[in-house]
């Protein structure tokens, strides 16, 4: 039997108690700490945030997910849904230029039924993917590889959101912020 060596997942794996620092909503209490590349927010615009997600299925598997507080798609006004759409292209452009995908898989969880971990507030995943990235690991071992770290990811994905026009950069650990 071989082995898959990925030593930075071990601090997720040993957590006691997932977000044990968390009161109610991760989505709504992380994008109020003054802590953005500690808690891996990498951009910001009015409405919405985008934010690495912490058990990725891909290299800059990312999260791009409104201020509002809600589970119900239907219950974000017209400027949420807005940013959100254009926080997602942005996210996009960001993504290619960072890591160079093939395509990416995009969507939400929405609802008890759709397999999400955070159904009460609502998020879209945009997953990078390269041609020959789903291998036997999955299928067979019910395992995944992921190979690089979420630092550098996180690096090379600000760096990206940085570049991009109407940009600020407040300081080294703060999110991308779009106005």
């Amino acid at each position: 039997m071989e082995q898959v060596f990925a030593p930075w997942r071990i601090e997720w794996i040993r957590r006691e108690e997932k977000n044990s620092d968390i009161e109610e909503c991760v989505f709504c209490e992380l994008p109020e700490r003054d802590a953005d590349r500690e808690n891996l927010i990498v951009a910001r615009s009015e409405h919405a945030f985008v934010m690495l997600n912490n058990y990725p299925y891909n290299p800059g598997h990312l999260m791009v997910i409104p201020n509002t507080h809600t589970g119900e798609y239907g219950a974000l006004d017209d400027d949420v849904l807005l940013d959100h759409a254009r926080l997602k292209q942005r996210t996009f452009d960001a993504l290619d230029a960072a890591l160079e995908p093939d395509g990416f898989n995009a969507g939400l969880n929405l609802g008890d039924g759709a397999g999400g971990s955070i159904d009460d507030h609502l998020h879209t995943h945009i997953v990078p993917r390269w041609q020959g990235d789903t291998n036997f690991m999955p299928v067979l071992g019910e395992t995944t590889v992921i190979v690089e770290a979420l630092e550098a990811t996180y690096d090379h994905v600000h760096e990206a959101f940085a570049a991009q026009v109407g940009a600020t950069v407040p300081d080294e650990t703060s999110a991308v912020v779009f106005e």
